[in-house]
């Protein structure tokens, strides 16, 4: 039998990222051009943080690759590998500690948004490094799950347990199964996700690991932030559960051009080997959040970022993003 070593922490260090390069402008309509510049502006910001983390900035064709490479510094390493959308934390393999790759089914994010070419681009892109890929017959995307490297996960029901990703699989099972192919020993779970999350409610979005043990969520913004009570009830999960808490700031409530709330998180940022890059929205609350995410990694440069059109699409920095560990 196969022992799985859990993940190693995003803080431990990489020898390379995947960030996925906006490539379709129909999946984008007006904000392809300003979310393609918004996704250069986080490759340049990872690369120019140096210490051994090569970008590799993936662009679903040779003309995206193109315009990618006229956006972003030469250093960054421009490849194309055909892809639906962008987002290469669902779509790419999970690594464990012992280097394997983990590649799970992907569904579309329960079969809402299915593009050619995202159900087997985490694969191809192993394989082109060489990676052993180990299969699992279950739906799991990266997003839904994250971990302090010592084998504690956290995750939300509403997207694990969710009946349009794996039907017939309870929190015991899916447990289980996080335990035998991931390396997991205990599993937070939290309840839901943000308002209006495409992915039914992804942890990236609101509950990151910090540190062994250590679990940043955010702090409501005030009476009118639509997850107000989404973060309290995570926070009585996770201090039930024996987790260390810290708070971020959150954006409170953020509309699109229609009126309709987004899932705006500064829970998103990406953690680089030199650089730890936070998304902004042009709220009160991106400063302060920034400078919160930073003294969690004094060791790290803390970069706040825009990354309204990037979100336009579903996500931001860390959703675009599969780190590769060293």
């Amino acid at each position: 039998m196969t022992i799985v070593h859990a993940p190693p922490p995003e803080w431990a260090p990489h020898q390379a990222v995947w960030i996925g390069f906006p490539s379709h402008q129909e999946l984008w309509g007006d904000a392809f051009e300003a979310a393609q510049r918004e996704t250069a502006a986080f490759a340049d910001a990872v690369h120019a943080g140096g210490a051994g983390e090569t970008v590799l900035l993936i662009a679903a064709s040779e003309e995206a690759a193109a315009t990618a490479r006229a956006l972003v510094d030469p250093g960054v390493r421009v490849e194309v590998e055909h892809f639906g959308d962008v987002w290469l934390r669902d779509t790419g393999v999970i690594l464990d500690g012992e280097g394997r790759a983990h590649r799970f089914g992907f569904n579309g994010w329960g079969r809402k948004y299915e593009y050619p070419g995202d159900e087997d681009v985490g694969a191809r892109l192993a394989q082109k490094r060489g990676m052993a890929i180990t299969e699992h017959d279950w739906v799991l995307e990266g997003g839904a799950i994250d971990g302090d490297g010592s084998g504690v996960i956290v995750t939300t029901r509403q997207c694990l347990l969710n009946p349009n990703r794996n039907a017939e699989s309870g929190e015991a099972e899916t447990e289980a199964r996080l335990k035998r192919d991931l390396g997991a020993t205990r599993v937070l779970w939290l309840e839901e996700g943000l308002a209006n999350d495409h992915t039914d409610g992804h942890v990236d979005n609101l509950a990151r690991f910090v540190g062994p043990n250590r679990l940043a969520l955010p702090e409501a913004a005030g009476e009118d932030d639509p997850n107000a009570a989404v973060y309290a009830e995570a926070a009585r999960a996770a201090a039930a559960f024996g987790v260390e808490i810290v708070r971020i700031p959150s954006p409170g409530r953020v509309l699109d051009d229609s009126g309709e709330i987004i899932p705006a998180s500064h829970m998103n940022f990406y953690i680089g080997n030199a650089t730890v890059v936070v998304p902004t929205y042009g709220q009160d609350s991106d400063d302060r959040a920034v400078a919160a995410i930073g003294a969690l990694f004094p060791d790290r440069k803390a970069v706040g970022l825009r990354a309204d059109h990037i979100l336009t699409g579903g996500g931001s920095f860390h959703c675009i993003s599969q780190q590769i560990p060293a």
